[in-house]
């Protein structure tokens, strides 16, 4: 299958750059022509070439091609915000009169307004995120097919396909701000995946992997992918129930990173200032075991989600969000801080590098340390409240009995409350899964109520 590859290749990233940030320069002069006392644009650009097949034909291939505008004007502590896909020089004035008009017509807003400008990052250090993969649909269809042939081959159980996929996305940005700070960011992401489905009628079964990284060459291989799928699959064959009680829960590396995130969700600016949180007024508490840690390292190298300044120019900077198992600070940008008197951590647009600190080894070595209960592999629904931090979702996962697992398990539901969970924590393992920007291995919760099948 042949087609034009223009849109996969890599753009000229510094031209590219150039020419973005002379139109947010000339942005930034419209809007101070047109009275505004303080403005902010964000221009992004970015390509990128998706194929998915199943059964070894091709289902899709998609190449993108997006661009975005979004400019933030202030008249005084008034704010209007307008956005364009154009950047025609006639659709950007156009942009910025619609985002003064509205701001002519909000009421004021004693938080709004430009973060601070002696807080703009001044130091630009290469963070190596940009690794462009040079691969036309052709090349990643046959990808595609590989880790699907794989997949189905390793076992005669496999029954069928979900399908397998193949990603390679770049993207461009720049954020310019009348205080004259301009920053620019350039990043690559690439992935390969494969579902596949094992068993029959009934009995049927689905599971996944995939691979994720910043460096093609970083990527596991297509077949790699295939097989832990396949893995993965036949390991979920014949569940049995499981009787409701309270039980250890053991989540894996990719499970457990959803608690930190649930912790992030609750700490953010914008849920605490509109007193949606349980975690209100719980900075110097401690709220872990105290051998637990939590860094944030925004200017990791190759880090998936490192930057040198957040989505207001703010400098980032290593910090601690838990230390010895207390909440050190919050997660906030300029707004949230001064809705809630404090000053901005450097997180508008959210969180980066996020490490969890571990206390045991990974693999056998936990399910000897939990001995009997849980090891919990995936998650369903959404049953968490913030408010309250009342847990409750569905399950699938692995029932262990001394040390080891014993059988597949599913269709069960995991309740607890996280400040509750937080505090029962009895291990981090180091087998980190390296695929999100929040880095925690396995996460062993002493206790949680476990509703199954059986009575």
């Amino acid at each position: 299958m042949g087609m034009s590859t223009d849109l996969a290749k890599p753009f000229a990233a510094s031209g590219q750059i150039a020419r973005l940030s002379d139109l947010a320069a000339g942005v930034l002069e419209r809007c101070r022509a047109c009275g505004a006392s303080q403005a902010e644009v964000s221009i992004n650009e970015g390509s990128g070439l998706s194929v998915n097949v199943r059964l070894g034909e091709v289902e899709t291939v998609e190449r993108t091609g997006d661009r975005g505008v979004a400019v933030t004007v202030y008249f005084g502590q008034r704010k209007g915000t307008a956005s364009t896909a154009d950047l025609q020089p006639s659709s950007l004035e156009a942009t910025v009169d619609q985002a003064c008009a509205i701001a002519r017509f909000t009421e004021e807003d004693t938080a709004a307004g430009l973060a601070d400008a002696e807080l703009m990052a001044h130091e630009f250090p290469d963070l190596d995120l940009w690794h462009p993969w040079d691969i036309d649909a052709d090349t990643a269809i046959a990808l595609a097919v590989q880790a699907e042939a794989a997949g189905r081959a390793a076992d005669p159980r496999i029954s069928n396909s979900d399908g397998a996929g193949v990603s390679s996305g770049q993207s461009l940005a720049v954020y310019a701000n009348s205080h004259g700070f301009v920053g620019a960011e350039r990043s690559t992401q690439h992935s390969i995946s494969c579902s596949l489905i094992a068993g029959k009628n009934d009995g049927m079964q689905r599971d996944y992997w995939y691979t994720a990284a910043l460096d093609a060459d970083e990527l596991e291989s297509a077949a790699q992918v295939g097989r832990h799928a396949a893995e993965r699959t036949l390991a979920r064959l014949q569940p049995c129930a499981l009787a409701t009680g309270d039980y250890p829960i053991l989540f894996a590396p990719e499970m457990a990173r959803s608690l930190i995130g649930h912790l992030l969700g609750a700490v953010s600016g914008g849920a605490l200032y509109r007193r949606a949180s349980f975690l209100l007024d719980s900075v110097g508490t401690r709220l872990f075991p105290d051998w637990l840690s939590i860094i944030e390292r925004p200017q990791l190298r190759r880090g998936l989600r490192s930057a040198a300044f957040d989505a207001e120019g703010v400098a980032t900077r290593d910090q601690d969000l838990v230390r010895d198992g207390i909440l050190t600070r919050y997660v906030l940008g300029s707004y949230s801080a001064r809705k809630l008197g404090l000053a901005t951590t450097g997180n508008a647009g959210g969180i980066h590098n996020l490490f969890v600190s571990a206390n045991a080894e990974g693999g056998a070595a936990m399910l000897r340390a939990m001995g009997r209960g849980l090891l919990v592999t995936e998650l369903m629904g959404q049953g968490v409240n913030t408010i309250t931090g009342d847990y409750s979702r569905g399950a699938a996962g692995f029932w262990v009995e001394n040390g080891e697992v014993a059988h597949p398990v599913d269709e069960v539901t995991i309740a607890g409350n996280l400040r509750a969970m937080f505090q029962a924590i009895e291990a981090v393992s180091d087998d980190v899964d390296r695929r999100s920007h929040i880095q925690t291995g396995s996460i062993l919760v002493g206790k949680m109520t476990v509703a199954g099948g059986m009575a």
